[in-house]
């Protein structure tokens, strides 16, 4: 059972104190070492939490309550400054835990890099697993700033773990020349939409074992500001829900939702957002009671 090098202050709307009842775990790892253009991820699992009562625990859309769900907020995991594989590792074995303990982890970033040690804890555990991307930006560099740990090469570090014909990349508009040329070779590369691929790849991603890696700047910037490296040209969250929807009975066993990043946002529409893609995802993917 989870217990130290963890720190709680404020949790999600209407989250369960008993962790063993609890089908999802939500944790929060606020990783933000390696952010290449506007730091601030850590603020993002305390932001989400705060502003979710303001939402309704019901889902029109789905017709799910989250009161009829079990799920724990963990807090979140206490980081070291500057030591990003310490902090790595950390993040690693938190995810294990869950694992161990028959969980769904739901982790909120926090830079994307916090993806690489929750897919290779997931690994252990379902060596079929595959990852479902959704990004604006293709994360494949073999290095960057002569770093192989970034939020910009972390689904390059995915695929070594993984295989790339396990990594099927949905919504990326923007990369290098030589990263899209990568993804178009090798992994299952969908640039610039989420729903008409997914809907063609979801039957085949249906037997097998998934993870969810959703960066919020997947979205267009009109609806989520608040991120470190917006992109213009994304889609809406219209979309995204519809993604997780069309996810929902599919064997999802981890999610993560990532590069939120409140600072840039006074308005807090973004944090909103991201706390109502977490009750739809609980929804989606959580047991009930």
């Amino acid at each position: 059972m989870l217990a130290e090098g963890l720190e709680k202050s404020g949790a999600f709307m209407g989250s369960t104190d008993d962790y063993r009842r609890a089908s999802v775990v939500i944790l929060g790892a606020p990783l933000d070492l390696t952010v290449s253009f506007r730091p601030g991820t850590r603020f993002a699992p305390a932001q989400i939490r705060q502003v979710s009562v303001g939402l309704e625990e019901y889902s029109p859309a789905l017709e799910r309550d989250l009161v009829d769900y079990a799920y724990y907020d963990a807090g979140d995991i206490v980081l070291p400054p500057g030591r990003v594989q310490e902090s790595l590792g950390r993040i690693g074995a938190a995810v294990a835990t869950i694992l161990a303990d028959g969980k769904f982890p739901l982790l909120l970033g926090g830079e994307h890099l916090i993806t690489l040690p929750v897919v290779e804890a997931l690994f252990r555990c379902y060596p079929d697993l595959a990852v479902v991307h959704l990004d604006a930006h293709a994360d494949l560099r073999e290095e960057y700033l002569n770093e192989r740990l970034s939020h910009a090469t972390v689904m390059r570090r995915v695929v070594e773990i993984l295989g790339a014909q396990n990594v099927f990349q949905l919504g990326i508009r923007s990369g290098t020349r030589e990263e899209f040329s990568y993804g178009r070779a090798n992994t299952h590369f969908f640039p610039g939409e989420i729903l008409r691929p997914l809907t063609q790849i979801r039957t085949k991603l249906k037997s097998r074992p998934l993870y969810l890696t959703l960066d919020i700047d997947v979205l267009d910037p009109a609806y989520a500001p608040g991120t470190g490296t917006p992109e213009p040209g994304g889609c809406t969250p219209q979309e995204v829900f519809q993604a997780l929807y069309l996810l929902a009975d599919c064997r999802v066993v981890g999610m993560d939702l990532v590069e939120v990043c409140p600072v840039y946002d006074p308005t807090e529409r973004t944090s909103l957002l991201a706390a109502k893609i977490v009750r739809e995802a609980i929804l989606c993917f959580g047991q009930g009671k």
